[in-house]
């Protein structure tokens, strides 16, 4: 039987009960697969005895009270994260109930969807097991068993209307291909009314709340209604210095599709040894999967596009005057409406002297060439970790001579000064007799040198000692530094330094600074799941999908990521108000504040899109890896229990074996695994562990809400919307899996097919570039 909704411009309503004609399926079995895969072994061993419990209750329960029974065995699951049931109910059904679906049931169902009619799955299953049943069917719409979920966890309760279990001889009753039930029938069968039925419809897609919060000018600019990025940039001539990065390739990319009407974009590019500017864009085009979309829409007009839109200019941002001469430096000086400066070196404890010419030098620099120019705008690429150690809401608000221990008299110029000087002195020293005679007794000292190194070979591998010593030196120092005044590493420091530099000699110019977070995978541009480097977390989310287990980190707080598309998308609304003159100071970009996702719900989707990869794969190693979840765990635990309790017995057997007469050390390579693996919790622990950071980005949502409304679609700024379940598990460790892992491996990427462009005239002849006389032919 099936109802007819009155209405005949409306396609019928059909209620469609699984059991029995699509799956023979219990109310227990499900469940005790989401308890087998519990996050923690030990919940998963104390959820398995209180199955075992149910079992022995269940004949008693079920002839008391069939609803009453079925409530009782869905209290087992009280504190499993929605994200979990989610992830192992799409897992449960693909393998455990698909290949156990009734063929003649499917395909009545299948032939009432084409038919136009909108059924409604009925099951005594759950909505996580009853949603991807749906979706495979084709079905928009399923009645199923609900958890009551506080803060995204389970509280073992199911809502109301509880679907209980049919009767003892439903088997022999219904059991056939056709489960359509009127609505009057299956209400009596189960034990509810039929508003309480209609009433009980959901949507078989995944439900998602959106977080909302009205934006209310309490400080700072209001901005004004009619705010348009294509009018802002039409006609508009920018210069992006960065563009070889993450970042910048992204930027420049989605620039180009969304912004046609730009005039003309400079892009600044550091010439490498016999590798000029112009090669490495070239090389950049044809070899990154950024610009496909550009090759997917212009074809063969690309090169022609190119050369009307992209100049390559050759200089270097840490030399004053960014490296250019007199006349393409006055050129660009009259020209350009914006810079936007994405550059900067992102290793979190690099050599000193390269972290202050990339990160302070270089905005010192920039900034000069502003304020030479006749109109030109700044857009400062910061960090919002430049934050350090405090903890708390962050402000978008610039201070200058900022540091996180709030000392009274920390002036940034002359910190910066003194480090520089630090600099100095260290390259004096490395060159002293004291240190030259200690890299001589080391050279001399070593296996290789067979104690007979002298002359010309000698003083080639002092040299390179010498080399090693000033870089360990000063990466040491900076750090050393950067932690007294309480930043985490070097790269936050001399990116806070940069900042304080631009607030102070900065005034009165046109000057944006825009602090990005921990900047991830895309979502949709320039296409779906783009990533690349090993430099933010990739290292850490690679370690989550191993057999380590234990990461040391603080449960509730935020993991701030943010995609790299929202990113440009920010960049470039603020790069508009900028040219605009309607920006303001500071913006950051950031999702702890507007969609925030916790430390243990980080780990615990990193290892949810893990299990589903390991799931799909064949073998031991992957049935194992998938039974091994990450979970969050404090500092004195991971001391007692995992890495460097693993180094301390590893060390303690190295010595008991060391009287033995061996070739070569046991477990050595164990060792230098463990030691790495203790450096890289190091390294992140600022960011999973201490400094519990809100970071607030509300200037660029005001910016965002000024736009016209024909823009909104294609240039609004939003983190709100952002799904971290559909983020994580199908978008960034996917990507990661494909761009980043096989570089922490060892391995080439997936080969591309070669991609060839030429931007050189017909006639063959080179493009001229108008800087330093220098050409731009591609091949």
């Amino acid at each position: 039987m099936q109802q007819l909704n009155h209405n005949s411009s409306t396609p019928p309503t059909v209620y469609w009960r699984v059991e029995g004609s699509l799956l023979d399926l219990t109310v227990v079995e499900p469940v005790a697969f989401f308890t087998w895969n519990a996050q923690t072994f030990a919940e998963r061993f104390r959820r398995r005895g209180q199955i075992f419990l149910m079992a022995l209750l269940r004949p008693f329960l079920y002839s008391t009270n069939r609803k009453f029974a079925t409530r009782a065995v869905h209290t087992v699951l009280r504190g499993v994260t929605r994200d979990r049931l989610d992830l192992l109910g799409e897992e449960f059904f693909l393998y455990k109930l698909k290949p156990r679906l009734k063929e003649r049931g499917v395909r009545k169902v299948q032939e009432l969807v084409q038919s136009g009619a909108e059924v409604v799955l009925v099951s005594q299953g759950l909505e996580h097991v009853m949603r991807p049943l749906a979706q495979h069917l084709g079905v928009k719409r399923i009645v199923a068993n609900r958890l009551e979920f506080r803060d995204g966890t389970a509280t073992g309760r199911l809502l109301v209307p509880v679907i209980r279990p049919r009767g003892a001889f439903a088997r022999i009753r219904e059991e056939n291909p056709d489960g359509r039930r009127a609505p009057k029938t299956l209400a009596r069968q189960l034990n509810i009314s039929v508003e309480d039925l209609r009433a009980a419809v959901i949507s078989a897609e995944r439900r998602v709340a959106v977080p909302t919060r009205p934006i209310v000018h309490f400080e700072g600019q209001r901005q004004a209604q009619g705010f348009s990025v294509r009018r802002a940039f039409s006609g508009k001539h920018v210069m992006l210095i960065g563009v070889t990065g993450f970042i910048g390739k992204v930027w420049l990319a989605n620039t180009l599709l969304d912004l046609p009407g730009v005039e003309r974009i400079y892009l600044l590019i550091r010439r490498q040894k016999s590798n000029p500017a112009e090669r490495r864009f070239e090389k950049m085009v044809e070899d990154s999967p950024v610009f496909d979309p550009l090759f997917e829409r212009y074809g063969d007009r690309l090169p022609d596009f190119l050369r009307e839109k992209i100049e390559v200019i050759e200089g270097d941002v840490t030399q004053p005057g960014l490296g250019l001469n007199a006349e393409t430096a006055r050129r660009l000086q009259k020209n350009l409406d914006l810079i936007v400066n994405s550059s900067g070196l992102t290793d979190f404890n690099p050599d000193l002297r390269d972290a202050l010419a990339t990160n302070t030098d270089a905005a010192v620099n920039i900034l000069e060439f502003v304020r030479s120019a006749d109109h030109a705008g700044l857009l400062h690429l910061s960090t919002c970790y430049v934050a350090g150690e405090q903890d708390g809401r962050v402000g978008e608000k610039l201070t200058p001579n900022y540091n996180p221990r709030g000392l009274a008299d920390f002036d940034a110029e002359r910190e910066w000064r003194s480090l520089q000087e630090l600099v100095k002195q260290a390259e004096e020293r490395a060159e002293s007799e004291e240190v030259t005679l200690g890299l001589r007794k080391q050279a001399q000292s070593k296996e290789h040198a067979a104690r007979d190194l002298h002359g010309a070979a000698l003083e080639n591998q002092i040299r390179k000692n010498r080399v090693r010593w000033l870089k360990t030196y000063l990466t040491e120092a900076g750090t050393r530094r950067a932690k007294e005044l309480g930043w985490p590493n070097t790269y936050t420091l001399t990116k806070s330094l940069a900042e304080s530099l631009i607030a102070k000699h900065g005034a009165g110019l046109p000057v944006a600074v825009v602090r990005p977070a921990i900047v991830e995978t895309s979502v949709a541009k320039p296409f779906l799941g783009w990533n690349e480097g090993i430099n933010t977390s990739a290292s850490l989310s690679y370690l989550l999908g191993t057999y380590f287990r234990q990461l040391p980190s603080n449960e509730s707080k935020r993991l701030d990521i943010i995609p790299v598309d929202a990113v440009c998308s920010g960049m470039t609304l603020i790069a508009a108000a900028v040219m605009e003159r309607r920006h303001d100071t500071l913006y950051q970009l950031a999702t702890s504040v507007t969609n925030p996702c916790d430390m243990g719900r980080s780990i615990e989707l990193t290892s949810l899109a893990h299990r589903r990869h390991y799931r799909a794969q064949e073998g031991l190693e992957s049935w194992l890896r998938l039974r091994f979840d990450a979970i969050p765990v404090s500092k004195t635990r991971y001391n007692r229990m995992s890495a460097p309790a693993q180094k301390a017995i590893v060390k303690s057997i190295q010595r008991i074996m060391s009287p033995l007469p061996l070739k070569k050390a046991p477990l050595v390579k164990t060792e230098r695994s463990l030691e790495r693996l203790e450096k890289l919790i190091e390294l992140f622990e600022p960011f999973i562990l201490l400094n519990e950071h809100d970071f607030a980005a509300e200037n660029i949502e005001k910016l965002s809400y000024a736009l016209v409304p024909e823009e909104r679609d294609i240039f609004a700024y939003d983190t709100r919307g952002l799904d971290w379940w559909e983020y994580w598990i199908n978008i960034h460790i996917p990507a990661l899996r494909r761009w980043t892992y096989p570089l922490i491996e060892g391995r080439p990427l997936e080969a591309r097919p070669p991609r060839d462009i030429q931007l050189a005239p017909a006639n063959g002849d080179a493009v001229k570039t108008g800087t330093n006389g220098a050409t731009w032919r591609y091949s």
